[in-house]
């Protein structure tokens, strides 16, 4: 058996273990995440460095710092409530830099084809419209977001439920962005001014792609257990 240190043969090194058992169990956008995980690393490292300069072999010098530290059921709430502020923030920014994108939808299905016969593509412009409103109202309330968890938060306490109302909004405007896309799609089918609307719609499709994932990964963190102090400004 070779001499590889503390974590060779049956032994582990207990503050690897420590770390990847809370990087598994936490969720959030992955710079905020890997920061707040490098961070643990750092203080359980430095921890176990203080206790092996005292005199005290590095294996159980590890043991002792993540018992200082906390248990993984310990720290997961705070760690979460943290990260699922930040992903609320990583939403609603996503949400606030596509609605640009949809203004100008909106912007384009008005201003081509306005003498046409065909009345679906006129149909169709009109439900992009709607739906690029849709998208705006959700901006707004992104915007809201991005203002109540910075330096608000530092006045203010961040509404429990505001994770969740940021994921559903989130998904509601890459659901009309979506829409947009088909709308414009079956525009750009039918009027001699397609390419257009093509635009138009790659902008509506390019907008969805930005927001869906993001919303669902903040209903999903919306949805796991947090340490109602966590709830605090973090810029993510």
């Amino acid at each position: 058996m070779s001499d590889a240190g503390p974590t060779s043969g049956s032994h582990t090194d207990p503050i690897a273990d420590h770390v990847a058992a809370l990087d598994a169990a936490l969720h959030g956008p992955a710079r905020a995440k890997a920061r707040m995980i490098d961070e643990i690393r750092d203080g359980l490292t430095d921890t176990a460095a203080a206790y092996t300069d005292d005199g005290l072999p590095h294996e159980q010098a590890a043991h002792l710092a993540v018992r200082e530290f906390g248990t993984v059921e310990e720290l997961v709430p705070s760690c979460q409530g943290e990260l699922t502020v930040a992903q609320a923030r990583h939403t609603a920014r996503a949400v606030v830099l596509t609605a640009p994108f949809l203004i100008a939808c909106w912007y384009l299905s008005w201003t081509v084809e306005h003498g046409q016969a065909w009345q679906l593509p006129r149909t169709a412009q009109l439900l992009a419209v709607h739906l690029a409103g849709v998208a705006t109202v959700a901006a707004l309330l992104a915007a809201a977001t991005l203002a109540a968890t910075g330096t608000l938060a530092r006045r203010l306490p961040t509404p429990d439920r505001l994770p969740l109302v940021v994921g559903w909004a989130g998904t509601t405007a890459s659901v009309s962005m979506a829409v947009t896309t088909l709308a414009l799609a079956t525009a750009a089918a039918l009027a001699t001014s397609w390419p257009l609307l093509a635009l138009a719609g790659a902008l509506a499709a390019a907008s969805h792609a930005s927001v869906a994932g993001s919303a669902r990964a903040c209903r999903r963190c919306a949805g796991l257990p947090l340490a109602r102090p966590a709830l605090a400004g973090v810029r993510g």
